[in-house]
């Protein structure tokens, strides 16, 4: 039997049958021309699926992130993609679980506070967060929504070029759900450990015959605890979502979403007593060293844009992408001091935070191919525009101690009458660039572009009524060399440079100069099967220069004269087998170290960087039965990191395993996923005074309905 889905793509496709049917294969000398009308005249794209839902597989469509229709095996850069069904297989739940997926990466390194950290190849990245392409803010403080996501790219390296003011270790760009041109709705229902319930629906509306008028809406409603006591976590999230039909030639599609998040922030444990022994004997993991009268944690974000693609008949093709975001986030938070002489009275800090913010930033450009004597040309140019303001007030408050080993609850946060803390400060950026991609004959591949940045970063203190305003200009750029020495099998060799404007004053009162970035990369990109499996091996060497380090003549002030490097090497492969077999894999060897620590009194030259593993890998598999068992899937994988340095102390390595099981209906599915199968207690990473405690065994229930 076949679906109404089905039946209603089959008719789409049957109407679209005498272009199809005329339709001419291209020459190669001809290419240009026939690419102009094909983009003049784009059919809608139609995807034929089975009753059981979509098989996307392991490998992803195009990412966005690199702004070019050139796909990711002839892209001559490390570009991760994490699709929808990956997600959905692992039901992964956060951004931190999709980041585990990609090798070079370190995610959630500061364990369950709350808020998307991340590094990438040994450089923190947690504040270059892109949504469908442009920057979510300066500063990153409301974790993100995975459900509303269709895919995560991960972009690695100095990415300046065509997105600004960017850390030289890479960005993450999320691509949310979008209308699609036909109807559906699916609910899931989802219960698991630590009293995790859960309630998804994902709705899709076509509002025209073609189908390019659509609208969709996707909203989650989730509430946990956590293994450690007194922590919970609640979340709200809606995302309506509208395609209009304005002509064959132009796609335009409104994103909104709202999200509310609420929680008591999970800070770990002491040292003593988790990584560090204590003559007191080990502390449970469980163990709570906050005030669970303390304020919760409460955040909001709203999100207001678009999406517009138009292709003119000249063969020049429009983008223009545009968003407003608005946030407020408050909460107070207990934190790890030090032990007492007895080892078991821990002294606390307390902190009240309140941040407000919003950001508006646009990204516009051009792109058009075309034929020359020097080769095929893809160009882009373009221009963008970020403007981004964060109000700040925390206050310093005081705590009761907290005997860890047999804790009493009830001290109150006694905060003064004046914030310790009161700033408003606002980043400015406008940045055009261009980009040119060559082919010249069947094999060779250049690609080469330049951006100018013209960049402010205003800051008032409202305590001291001080203003500084510390401009910044740079240009930045890339270049990479592709060859195909055989089929599918192509070197490269990159070389690419960032700057990231520094904020604050020095002692003096003297604002810093930008950091910067640059990064050799060379690699080898293998396409087997009909792009059914893909295999990246990269190597590379990054350096970034002006990093703020502790002024260790000057307690609370910085200087901007540090450098890092990261050397290292990272293989990834993605395959979609003929028998139903999908596997996603990866290994990275990541060496970040501290080069420069600008001449402080105690050298911390060659020191690892923090939370940065040498080697780390994953492997995620699917296997969908056919024949007898067919609608039955069976998935799982296997993650871990070698030891990691972080604030003067180890963290010592592990392994987690996962299993799943999950069964696709006609217009229903299950799925059981356990996640770190076998209760291996690890940190997944470290403060200056507390550790990070890594997941334990959780166990989802999902059941959903499709239609």
């Amino acid at each position: 039997m076949v679906s109404s889905r089905t039946r209603a793509k089959l008719a789409g496709l049957a109407a679209l049958a005498p272009s199809i049917l005329f339709a001419q294969t291209p020459s190669a000398a001809s290419a240009d021309s026939a690419t102009t009308a094909s983009e003049a005249n784009q059919l809608p794209t139609i995807d034929v699926v089975s009753e059981s839902g979509p098989d996307t597989g392991f490998n992803a469509s195009k990412p966005q992130v690199n702004k070019s229709s050139t796909s990711l095996a002839q892209t001559p850069q490390t570009i991760s993609v994490v699709p929808r069904s990956v997600l959905d297989s692992q039901q992964a739940v956060s951004l931190s679980d999709a980041l585990e997926n990609v090798p070079g990466v370190v995610s959630n390194q500061y364990g369950r506070r709350g808020w998307d950290d991340l590094i990438i190849r040994g450089q923190v990245a947690s504040d270059s967060l892109y949504l469908d392409g442009l920057r979510t803010a300066a500063s990153n403080r409301v974790a993100e929504q995975l459900f509303g996501l269709e895919q995560v790219e991960v972009l690695k390296g100095p990415a300046s070029l065509l997105y600004g003011l960017v850390l030289p270790g890479g960005l993450v760009n999320m691509v949310s759900k979008r209308p699609q041109g036909y109807d559906f709705a699916n609910v899931d229902v989802t219960v698991g450990s630590h009293d995790f319930y859960q309630t998804t629906v994902d709705l899709n509306k076509a509002l025209s015959e073609n189908g390019k008028q659509a609208f969709r809406i996707n909203g989650l409603i989730s509430n946990s605890n956590d293994a450690t006591d007194y922590v919970w976590f609640k979340n709200r999230y809606i995302a309506p979502s509208l395609s209009l039909d304005l002509g064959a030639n132009t796609d335009f599609t409104i994103l909104t979403s709202f999200q509310e998040r609420g929680y008591i922030r999970q800070q770990g444990l002491p040292l003593s007593g988790s990584i560090n022994s204590n003559v007191n004997g080990s502390l449970p993991r469980s163990r709570f060293i906050g005030e669970p009268a303390a304020k919760p944690y409460n955040a909001t974000e709203t999100r207001l844009g678009y999406s517009l693609t138009h292709r003119f008949e000249d063969g020049w093709t429009l983008h223009n992408n545009l968003r407003f975001q608005q946030f407020t986030m408050s909460g107070q938070l207990v934190a790890n001091n030090v032990l007492n002489a007895t080892s078991r009275s821990l002294t606390r800090t307390g902190t009240d935070q309140t941040y407000n913010g919003q950001t508006f930033t646009m990204d516009t450009n051009l792109q058009r191919k075309f034929n020359t004597a020097f080769g095929k040309h893809e160009i882009t140019f373009g221009t963008d525009y970020l403007n981004t303001r964060e109000d700040v007030r925390s206050f310093t408050c005081t705590v009761a101690a907290l005997n860890v080993y047999s804790p009493v609850y009830g001290a109150r946060l006694v905060c003064p009458a004046t914030p310790t803390t009161n700033t408003a400060t606002t980043v400015r950026d406008l940045g055009i660039y261009a980009r040119d991609q060559i082919q010249f004959g069947d094999r060779w591949q250049l690609v080469t572009g330049l951006r100018r940045d013209n960049a402010s970063t205003y800051s008032t203190n409202n305590r001291t009524a001080t203003h500084t305003d510390n401009p910044a200009t740079a240009t930045t750029g890339s270049a990479a060399l592709m060859y195909e020495v055989l089929r599918g099998v192509r070197p490269y060799v990159s070389y690419a440079t960032s700057f990231y404007p520094n904020s604050g004053t020095d002692i003096n009162g003297g604002t810093f100069k930008p950091e910067t970035g640059k990064q050799w990369e060379a690699g080898v990109k293998v396409e087997m099967d009909e792009g059914r499996t893909n295999l990246n091996l990269a190597v590379f060497d990054l350096r970034r220069r002006n990093v703020l380090v502790s002024d260790t003549a000057n307690t609370g002030f910085s200087v901007a004269v540090g450098e890092q490097r990261s050397r290292g090497a990272e293989v990834g492969i993605t395959s979609d087998f003929r028998n139903g077999l999908s596997l996603m894999a990866g290994y990275a060897y990541t060496a970040a170290t501290v080069t420069d620590d600008g001449g402080q009194t105690v050298t911390t030259v060659g020191q690892w960087l923090d939370n940065v593993p040498r080697h780390s890998f994953n492997t995620s598999a699917r296997y969908r039965f056919k024949g007898a068992l067919n609608g039955w899937e069976a998935n799982g994988g296997v993650h871990g990191q070698g030891m990691q340095h972080t604030n003067g102390y180890t963290l010592p390595g592990y392994v987690l395993a996962d299993l799943g099981v999950a069964y696709n209906a006609a217009h229903w599915r299950a799925a059981l996923n356990v996640k770190n199968i076998f209760n291996t207690e690890y940190y997944a990473g470290g403060l200056a005074r507390a550790v990070a405690l890594g997941d334990d065994r959780t166990i989802l229930l999902t059941l959903g309905y499709r239609y």
